[in-house]
């Protein structure tokens, strides 16, 4: 679970609702207006509708999960379970790798091991998992893509809005008791465009492209493991090289406590 997106969230709207409620009388109560809500969020969902494929519109709730849960294991543990994993193919084999098979949870991994325990050589294991890898990124993309076009659908949906109740009070002048209506439409949907926008699409898609980028990395430590198994490389070769894939500072940390052991 991802703590700062959750709490940049509530920060974020809690910071409003507080603004809200310390500035008037009245509380939300004036700031709550249905068509307003139709004209900014329905009208971004049409956009979404027009934009994109209507299964990938459907899977939008599956790409904003992204943003809140991050399943990948960590490098430094990735980097100790293969050491252990070459142990076994120098001790054992190849064919050894299938009894650790149920002790390992990334369906990704367990991919490439199966392929590897089948009997493909470096290239073949290599060219398969950078291919799903590919297809990961692309989801991603597609993902980031829904949520950056409904950023920028809400505030022009919005500032339609706006116009909308900009004509309807200015037909209604001779009618004082339809001003307040007309005007509340005009100023809510500007600022339902603008909160939609900037308080989620538009962070969301930036937490989302973050997250690509490290299961990317993940992905692509994996993959370089998983073709040094391949190879038959011995265990602290395959070590040495999956370690390149650690910032400096976390490499200081890795050598510290290897050494600690």
């Amino acid at each position: 679970m991802d703590i700062a997106t959750i709490v940049g969230l509530l920060a974020g709207f809690g910071l409003i609702f507080t603004a809200i409620q310390i500035g008037g009388d009245k509380g939300l109560e004036p700031f709550i207006d249905y068509p307003s809500v139709m004209i900014t969020v329905g009208g971004s969902f049409a956009a979404l509708l027009i934009n994109f494929p209507l299964k990938t519109c459907l899977s939008t709730v599956t790409v904003i999960k992204k943003c809140f849960i991050s399943q990948l294991p960590e490098s430094k543990a990735l980097i100790a379970k293969f050491k252990n994993l070459a142990i076994i193919v120098r001790k054992d084999g190849l064919l050894a790798l299938e009894s650790e098979l149920d002790n390992i949870d990334d369906e990704f991994m367990k991919r490439g091991l199966e392929i590897v325990i089948g009997g493909a050589d470096e290239d073949q294991v290599r060219n398969v998992l950078e291919t799903e890898l590919a297809s990961i990124e692309h989801r991603h993309a597609v993902g980031k893509n829904l949520l950056d076009s409904t950023g920028a659908a809400a505030p022009a949906f919005g500032m339609i809005g706006t116009l909308v109740g900009l004509v309807q009070m200015l037909q209604s002048l001779d009618d004082p008791s339809k001003i307040g209506k007309g005007m509340a439409v005009a100023l809510l949907t500007t600022l339902y465009g603008a909160v939609i926008a900037n308080v989620v699409c538009i962070p969301l898609a930036g937490k989302l492209e973050a997250r690509s980028k490290e299961e990317v990395a993940c992905r692509e430590l994996m993959i370089t493991g998983i073709t040094a198994l391949a190879k038959g490389l011995a265990p602290p070769v395959v070590e040495d090289v999956l370690v390149a894939y650690l910032s400096p500072n976390s490499r200081q940390v890795f050598q510290l406590e290897k050494d600690g052991n």
